[in-house]
């Protein structure tokens, strides 16, 4: 049984959550680690904002 609980993110925390990763050196594991939150969210939130930026405007 999991829970049905689903933890929002709001869009201003996602993008500084990534940076931190950027600038930090460290693996997306460590960096949601220390944010507590999901290394799957962090790394699903990371992954589109990359292919994001490959489509471009």
């Amino acid at each position: 049984m999991g829970c049905n609980y689903t933890q929002r993110y709001t869009e201003a925390f996602k993008p500084d959550a990534i940076a931190l990763v950027d600038s930090s050196g460290k693996t997306v594991t460590a960096v949601a680690g220390e944010l507590g939150i999901s290394s799957e969210s962090l790394r699903g939130w990371y992954r589109k904002m990359k292919a994001d930026r490959r489509s471009g405007p």
